[in-house]
This record gives C-alpha cells, sequence and structure tokens, in this order.
C-alpha cells in the first residue's frame, strides 16, 4: 500500500502515484487521520475519474441516494454494468456488477479491503449462474465514506476473482469527537405493482477512555417485491406464473469497530458485525416457462423463501514507521448460512422451489490472515516505494443437499458412492506477492508487480504486472499496463460429488446417447483455473477543471469454466451420457471506456459542470462459439448536470443511455434459437432529477424522482426466451431523504 508525505515528492509525482497504484487507496480502511491528509484526499482530488479507476464519494452517494443496493450508483461508473454470468437470461432481475465485460464473478468485492465472498455459499447451476443479488448490499449507504472501482491490470495484484477489476467499499472511520448521524430515506413508485423502498440508519462514533475510540453503524430495510402483475402480460398462458419482477430484500445490519491507538507508531483494531438479507419471493425460477401453482402462492403472499446470515470479524494491527514505511497484518473470519426452500436440482424442475415445508441450510466459512508492509527507497538516483505482502485464504463449504443428486442417482455414475455425499468441500490458497512503484524523474512511474499463488486443488499460479504512467506535458497524462489475472474453481464446479442429471430437456443438442438413462453433469477436481491477459492503453487531459480520458482494454480470457457438452463417460446401464465442468476455450473481451468534465459556472457561490462518463464493448465473446459471455450494452453513457445554486442547496440532471443488448444464439445445451429468442433489446435511455437542501449545518433533505420520462421494460420470459429482454427496468418513482448529524 501506498502512503506518502507530500513532503518527499512533488504533488505531480504524488497524482501519479496516487492514479497508478489506486490498488493502495484500496486496502486503506480506517487509516489513521494523519494519513488521510497526505494521500487520500489528494486520491479524491486526483482520481475521481482516473485512467482505469474511479472513487464514489460520500457527497455523492448522499445526493443520489440508492434504494437498497450500492451497486445501483457503482453501475454508473466507465466500465461498470450490471448483468448475470451468462447470456442464459436466469435470475435476470438479480444483476450483479460486471467490470468491463468480465462477469459477475470475476468482479471482486471488498469491504474495506477484505474479499467479501458470500454469494459463493449460493450452489452454481449448470448455466453459471447463481441465484443471488450478489456482495454489494452488505454495507448500508449511510455508512459508506467512499467506493473505489478499479478496473484492469493493476487488480491482478488482488489474486483470485480480480480478473476484471475491484470494488472496495470503504465504511466510516472513527472520528476524534463523539457524534453520528441518523438518516432515513422512503421510495415510492408511481405504479403499485413495483416494489417501494423504506430505510433507516445510524453511524455513531468517537472517542471512548483514553487511547481507544469506536464506531458503529446499523441498518433497517426493506424493499418489497414487484407483483406477480407487473409481467403478467409476457405470462407462456394464462394460468402460469408469469416472469418474475424484481424480488424484493429485507436487511438488518449491525457492525462495530473498536480502535486502540496504542502510540503513534502503533494502532490495533477490531471489528465484528452480523448482517441478516431476507428475500421477499416475486416467483423466480431457474428454467421453467409455466412454473407452478406453488410458484403463484408464494410469490402472491410475499414469502421470504431464502435468508442469508453473515457474520464478520477481524483483528488489525497497523504501524507507522516513519518516513513513509508503514504495515498492517489483519486476522479476519467470515461466515455465511445461506437457507432455502429446496429447489430441484435438475429434471425436478432446475432451480425451481418445489415445496414450502422444508429447506436446506449451506454453510460457507472463510478464514484470511494477510499483510503488507510499505517501504520507500532511494535506488540508483530513483525514489523506490515497495509494497510487499502476504494472503492465505481457507474457505469451508458444507452443502449437503446440493449432493442430492449424487446421493439419488450416485449408484448410476461409475465412481460415486450414493452412500458417502456430505456436501463438504475446502480450499486453501497461499500467496506472495511485491510491487515496486519506480519514480523515473517527477514525469514517468512504472510498476512492475509480481503476484504467486498456491492453491491446495489447482497448484501455483503466477500473476505478473506491468503499469506505466507518462506525464507528457503538464496537461496530458499517458497510461498503459499488461498482466495475468486468473480465478480458481469454485466449491461447487471442483466438487466431484455435485451432479446434475436431466432426463433428456437439458442434454446437449441432437445427444443421440440418452437411451432412458438420461444425462449428468459432474464437478471436475481436475479443472485448470481461468485466466485472463489484461491489457489497456489510455490518454487523459486536465486543465482548469476540464478533465477527458479515453482507455483502450483488450481481455485475452482462456480456460473459462463452463458445463461441458462433450461426453466424458457412460452411466453403469449404458443407457445415459455423463458431462462434467470443462474449460472452455478462449474469450475475448475488449472495448472502450473514457470521461468527460466541463465546468461551467464557477462564481458567487454557485457551480454547474457537466460530467460523462462511457463504456463501449467492441467484443465480449466465446471465440469457439461465438456466443456473449453475458448480456451487456453495446455501449453505456452516463451524463449528469450538477448544479450547486447556492452553498446550501444543489440539484442534479442526470441520465443514461444503454446500448443495443444482443442474445446468445443457442441455449446452454446448445440448441440453436429461434423466434423471441433471438430479439435484441432496443437503445433506450433513462433519467433522473434530484435536488439537496441543507436546512441546517446538521440536517439535510433530500428528494427526487427516478425514470423522470417513465421509460419502462419488462421481461419477457423467464429464461432467454425473449431473447435479451430478461429483466424490468422499473418506471418513474419518488424518493425522499432526511439525515441529522449530531
Amino acid at each position: 500500500m501506498l502512503r506518502l508525505s507530500p513532503a518527499l515528492f512533488p504533488l505531480r509525482t504524488l497524482a501519479a502515484a496516487t492514479s497508478l497504484a489506486f490498488s493502495g487507496a484500496l486496502a486503506a480502511q480506517q487509516t489513521q487521520d494523519v494519513e488521510s491528509e497526505t494521500l487520500y484526499v489528494t486520491a479524491e482530488a486526483i482520481a475521481t475519474q482516473a485512467l482505469g479507476s474511479s472513487t464514489i464519494t460520500e457527497e455523492q452517494i448522499e445526493r443520489r441516494p440508492p434504494g437498497n443496493d450500492l451497486s445501483e450508483i457503482i453501475r454508473r461508473m466507465p466500465g461498470v454494468n450490471l448483468t448475470g454470468n451468462s447470456a442464459s437470461g436466469q435470475y435476470g432481475n438479480n444483476r450483479q456488477i460486471d467490470l468491463r465485460g468480465m462477469g459477475p464473478e470475476n468482479t471482486l468485492i471488498l469491504i474495506d479491503g477484505r474479499p467479501v465472498q458470500s454469494r459463493n455459499a449460493i450452489r452454481m447451476g449448470r448455466s453459471g449462474e447463481r441465484n443471488t443479488r450478489g456482495d454489494t448490499n452488505w454495507v448500508p449507504a449511510n455508512a459508506v465514506e467512499r467506493i473505489e472501482v478499479l478496473r484492469g491490470p493493476a487488480a491482478a495484484r488482488y489474486g483470485s476473482g480480480a480478473s476484471g477489476g475491484v470494488v472496495n467499499i470503504i465504511t466510516k472511520a472513527p472520528s476524534d469527537t463523539l457524534g453520528g448521524s441518523v438518516s432515513v430515506y422512503g421510495r415510492l413508485p408511481e405504479d403499485s405493482n413495483e416494489g417501494e423502498n423504506r430505510r433507516a440508519g445510524f453511524v455513531l462514533s468517537g472517542p471512548l477512555v483514553d487511547d481507544f475510540s469506536f464506531r458503529l453503524y446499523g441498518n433497517v430495510s426493506t424493499t418489497d417485491a414487484d407483483s406477480l402483475a407487473v409481467n403478467r402480460d409476457f405470462a407462456s398462458d394464462p394460468d402460469a406464473t408469469p416472469p418474475a419482477g424484481r424480488e424484493g430484500v429485507r436487511n438488518r445490519d449491525i457492525n462495530g469497530l473498536l480502535r486502540w491507538d496504542v502510540n503513534d507508531a502503533n494502532v490495533i483494531e477490531l471489528e465484528a458485525g452480523t448482517s441478516r438479507q431476507g428475500n421477499i419471493y416475486a416467483g423466480d425460477r431457474a428454467v421453467s416457462t409455466s412454473g407452478s401453482d406453488l410458484l403463484t402462492e408464494l410469490a402472491g403472499d410475499g414469502a421470504e423463501t431464502n435468508r442469508l446470515y453473515r457474520n464478520t470479524a477481524s483483528l488489525t494491527h497497523r504501524g507507522n514507521w516513519g518516513e513513509g514505511n508503514t504495515s498492517r497484518v489483519t486476522l479476519g473470519f467470515e461466515g455465511t448460512n445461506n437457507w432455502r426452500l429446496n429447489e430441484g436440482l435438475a429434471g425436478g424442475v432446475e432451480g425451481s422451489i418445489n415445496t414450502e415445508a422444508e429447506g436446506s441450510v449451506s454453510r460457507l466459512r472463510n478464514y484470511t490472515f494477510d499483510g503488507e508492509v510499505n517501504m520507500p527507497t532511494e535506488m540508483a538516483g530513483n525514489t523506490h516505494v515497495w509494497t510487499l505482502g502476504f494472503e492465505h485464504r481457507n474457505n469451508r463449504l458444507e452443502d449437503p443437499y446440493s449432493v442430492e443428486g449424487a446421493r439419488s442417482w450416485g449408484a448410476a455414475v461409475p465412481g460415486l458412492d450414493p452412500n458417502n455425499q456430505d456436501g463438504k468441500a475446502d480450499d486453501q490458497t497461499y500467496a506472495l506477492f511485491a510491487e515496486d512503484n519506480i519514480y523515473l524523474g517527477e514525469r514517468w512511474v512504472v510498476t512492475p508487480g509480481l503476484r504467486v499463488d498456491h492453491h491446495s486443488q489447482f497448484g501455483t499460479h503466477a500473476s505478473p504486472s506491468f503499469n506505466t504512467q507518462f506525464f507528457a506535458t503538464d496537461t496530458v497524462t499517458l497510461k498503459g499496463g499488461i498482466a495475468q489475472a486468473f480465478k480458481a474453481p469454485n466449491l461447487y464446479q471442483s466438487n466431484d460429488n455435485y451432479l446434475y442429471y436431466t432426463r433428456g430437456f437439458g442434454c446437449p443438442f441432437n445427444y443421440t446417447g440418452n437411451s432412458g438413462g438420461g444425462c449428468y453433469v459432474q464437478g471436475n477436481s481436475d479443472l485448470d483455473a481461468e485466466t485472463s491477459l489484461n491489457k489497456e492503453l489510455g490518454i487523459e487531459w486536465a486543465d482548469n477543471g476540464y478533465q477527458a480520458s479515453l482507455t483502450y482494454f483488450h481481455n485475452d480470457y482462456d480456460d473459462r469454466i463452463q458445463a461441458g457438452l462433450d461426453e466424458v463417460g457412460r452411466t453403469v446401464a449404458d443407457n445415459g451420457g455423463i458431462f462434467q465442468w470443462e474449460n472452455a476455450s478462449k474469450a475475448v473481451v475488449s472495448g472502450f471506456e473514457g470521461n468527460l468534465r466541463v465546468p461551467l459556472i464557477g462564481h458567487n457561490g454557485s457551480t454547474l459542470s457537466w460530467n460523462n462518463n462511457f463504456t463501449y464493448m467492441i467484443e465480449n465473446e466465446n471465440k469457439d462459439t461465438g456466443q456473449p459471455l453475458s448480456i451487456i450494452p453495446e455501449y453505456t453513457l452516463n451524463t449528469s448536470l450538477d448544479w450547486w445554486i447556492t452553498p446550501d442547496l444543489s440539484v442534479l440532471l442526470s441520465g443514461t443511455w444503454y446500448g443495443k443488448q444482443e442474445p446468445a444464439t443457442r441455449s446452454i445445451s446448445g440448441t440453436p434459437q429461434t423466434g423471441d429468442a433471438l430479439d435484441t433489446r432496443s437503445p433506450y435511455s433513462v433519467w433522473g432529477l434530484n435536488a439537496q437542501y441543507y436546512v441546517t449545518e446538521d440536517v439535510r433533505i433530500g428528494a427526487g424522482v427516478e425514470n423522470l420520462f417513465d421509460e419502462r421494460l419488462f421481461r419477457e420470459s423467464n429464461s432467454n426466451g425473449a431473447g435479451a429482454a430478461t429483466y424490468n427496468e422499473p418506471g418513474r418513482a419518488y424518493f425522499m431523504s432526511l439525515n441529522v448529524d449530531f
């Protein structure tokens, strides 16, 4: 992690360090106040929209508050989309953060620099999808200090799962004086068939006794589910369960941090928290188009069909040894219990709830031990800032229900013992990494790096990287980077006892080996890790408040894991085929991203600026099959007019244009799509208008209109039967917020 005093380097060089080694800021959770005043204020001023990185400030969150999930505001950054992990269209309204088209499973979510892995407690379906909202909803908006988004090669140092990039949600640190805030938020849609939002939260922090201080935050929120009527017009027949709208969620969060400033050089932090997310069912299922009476009843009753309980604890030591030498060591725990009503695992029907009387629990336990040191040195007349670190992850999953298929049909598969299926799996990862920020004069910074991971099941993987930044003039900056990134198979894909069974519908297209025994898809302990060679090249111009940038990125994605369509064995009775999770051939993801900021007014206490960013995808496909990796817009353009009328009153007009979205031309079983399944989603735009007013220095009210022109879209099929129409774009809605500081 990079922390430098302005006395050591010129401001322009510090800007280079901030933008280039933004990963340093990503690891900077709950830092000491002196460090915040050196690097991180500079980071906010320089790197809000720097090449390959973005910062969402506390003020931005306050002025355009998310209804519930932080993904609602993260999605407006360059290089960011919301999508599923495949082009199947399954769980289309549970889209997650996707950086540079690499998919949600290749976007690593951090909270205060620590990986969040609760979604891994949810089993992965044959399409590569999980029925999850992702991991961006564990911190309430009122507790966030800032959100940092790192895209491209610089994210490779974070290891498995960061091939697309990293999102770090940084919570508020303890303050020097006792104080806090209380906030409430409400959102009311114009259409009564769409779900309302309500939430209330608090943050309290300050000194305790002597050198001890604390921070405590809590949150209670509810987002109602969309009614079954919202997509009623697209039901397969009058008696069928319509395509599901947006699922609701009930959140409960409490988190506390105790800090001990032992002396000027040593700080110890103890943090613990617990969160609960319970859904409000909206009728979703994985593959069934007609649904069932049970699904209709559960959705009509607003039933809670799954609950996630996440408990965390960490102990951290931070050292500040003077002259830029710092250290951090953290011991962390994350435990997730995932309770769900039982669903069909395959032929029964996959991903559809089949009982309201019985549920199952999967338990995921993640243990981490990691640390790093940062050392500025002088070598050969140049300044070097070294970051050396280590990481150990121990992941343990227990999900007996996920291997129910092996218990039920395991006798048909050679080598499987149906009487020895406990659903337990685990892996361990050991990693070392090093980076060296080399300052070649005041205009050029180069950063070679290397991370080496040893996975208990998949061996050793090296992730070398090289990033550079050159200040061609006082206003023009050039940046480039290349890195090898990877992702280890998850604990479902690598479990030989994780078995799907289909009676024929899910067999590969034109498969002739099914003579009554069906098809099995088995976990595979011999998988290779996914790899990605990430490259980017960018240019930025900044002068007197004006800023423009353009970055080209190109990722060669290899060994992507998917359910195989080639038979690897036969059933014991030789009446059906066995398939496995396998490493696919190459894929390519490439595109452009950039931003433009234009100050329009800046006098007499009034400021007006025009801010824009965009993402344009050139390629996002499997080069062997020609199929897209996920359904994302051809382009995304975010624009806003930000007007501070007075120091107390601001107005924000914002809009997003989404380009054409194209579906896959083949299903997950390889069947060619026809008819409505080939429909594209045409370009559209969504606008919003927000205002905020400081009644007093400590009381702030906000109000706004979302989807100002009521541009509504509907989910027209449960999976991809209607092509790219796999999600709802909700209509016009009104919100109000109140925040009181004390």
